[in-house]
């Protein structure tokens, strides 16, 4: 067979695998299709399918196909982390920022210290965790990182799914998640500084500016209709334009989105586009997550530092939570249903770390590692929040 072949058998297992055993094992309460999706990924890596079928694995993923996918991935992420820059509220956030404040750096600073401490475990243990161009600093910083992100797109669909989105409490837990989310790309690009080409970074940071304002003048200018067609050249050209800098095409794409003001489309047609995405093309990028996946260090000692690195989180963003709920007098239970909604990661964390991949700051078992543990996280988030909900809501006045 040809390489088109291969390609359209490999997107048949893309789009079919998951979605069956989804919709055939009645995961939907667990988590969304998405979540599946990157099992999916794991699964159909070298780590399971490479090493029980290695010839079949060779065969469906050749290194024309894997070329192609990663091509599409690239794009696919980009295009949603451009959607989660728009959809940034700040505007909400400065409205109520003493609350937001301290809430979003309780849930995201002491999670990071936790996770940071759990990464410097993995240091002492054993050999294997710490990419060849790391500076420790840069690992423990990434590691704790991930542990600490939120993943906002993944946030929106569990809120649908459990009702709240539209109801106080889900706009609160927005209003944190946004100004978290801002916080990962900030702290990304403090990660990724490189000494070496610094001042090219800081000349790309300078012209972003003045190009920005510009951008946004040609925007409010322009009708809608026009406005999603330039957006999209806009982040191409950010996005290539970080990378040449040093900095990753993803930061680039998170920047052009963030200088977009939402108002200027329609929220269901912006609704629609991250859905289409996360329909058409995301998979894509699921499965090419699921490829770099393996257990060079012992299968055994990745699910130990996944459970570590689980620990770390889930205790981290609980405590910091509860700490935010004490220091400002929050309704009893609340803590508990925002701590576990903001555990959500999957999508953002996996991006975070396939930078950190790519960048050869953690090595592949970490990134394994840190992908396990975040699809146990995003899978916990609505069995533990639904029974909560349910009980608040039965109370007086809730």
């Amino acid at each position: 067979m040809n390489s088109t072949d291969i390609f359209l058998i490999a997107m048949t297992i893309i789009f079919g695998v998951p979605y069956l055993i989804w919709r055939l094992g009645r995961l939907d309460y667990y988590a969304p299709l998405v979540v599946v999706q990157i099992i999916t990924g794991i699964l159909l890596g070298p780590g399971i399918l490479g090493a029980a079928f290695p010839a079949y694995y060779a065969a469906v993923f050749s290194p024309p196909v894997i070329q192609a996918l990663n091509g599409i991935a690239w794009w696919a992420v980009m295009v949603f982390v451009w959607i989660a820059g728009i959809e940034l509220d700040l505007k909400q956030v400065w409205v109520q920022r003493r609350e937001c404040g301290i809430t979003a750096g309780l849930a995201l600073g002491v999670p990071l210290i936790f996770g940071s401490a759990a990464a410097a475990g993995l240091l002492v243990w054993r050999e294997g965790w710490i990419g060849e161009a790391a500076a420790p600093w840069q690992f423990l910083l990434g590691v704790g990182m991930a542990c600490a992100v939120t993943a906002l797109p993944i946030l929106l669909l569990l809120m649908e799914k459990l009702e709240i989105m539209r109801a106080p409490l889900g706009q609160r837990v927005l209003r944190y998640a946004s100004l978290d989310d801002l916080a990962i790309w900030g702290v990304l690009a403090l990660i990724l500084l490189d000494w070496h080409r610094v001042g090219l970074q800081l000349l790309f940071l300078l012209l972003f500016a003045p190009a920005a304002w510009l951008f946004r003048r040609l925007m409010q200018w322009m009708p809608e209709s026009d406005r999603w067609y330039v957006g999209l050249i806009w982040l191409a050209a950010c996005g290539f334009a970080a990378d040449r800098a040093g900095l990753h095409f993803m930061v680039g794409a998170f920047l052009s989105g963030a200088v977009i003001d939402r108002q200027w489309f329609n929220q269901e047609h912006m609704d629609l586009l991250r859905r289409h995405v996360l329909l058409v093309v995301m998979p894509v990028f699921f499965l090419s997550t699921g490829l770099r996946t393996n257990w060079t260090v012992g299968g055994g000692a990745v699910f130990i530092a996944a459970a570590l690195l689980l620990i770390a989180g889930v205790a981290g963003k609980l405590t910091g939570i509860h700490l935010a709920g004490r220091w400002l007098g929050w309704p009893k239970g609340d803590a508990w249903i925002i701590g576990w909604l903001l555990q959500t990661k999957a999508l953002i964390m996996i991006i975070f770390v396939n930078i950190l991949l790519d960048r050869h700051l953690i090595t592949s078992a970490t990134f394994t590692a840190l992908l396990l543990m975040a699809v146990v996280s995003t899978m916990l988030t609505v069995p533990m929040v639904s029974p909560r909900l349910a009980r608040e809501r039965s109370l007086p006045g809730r």
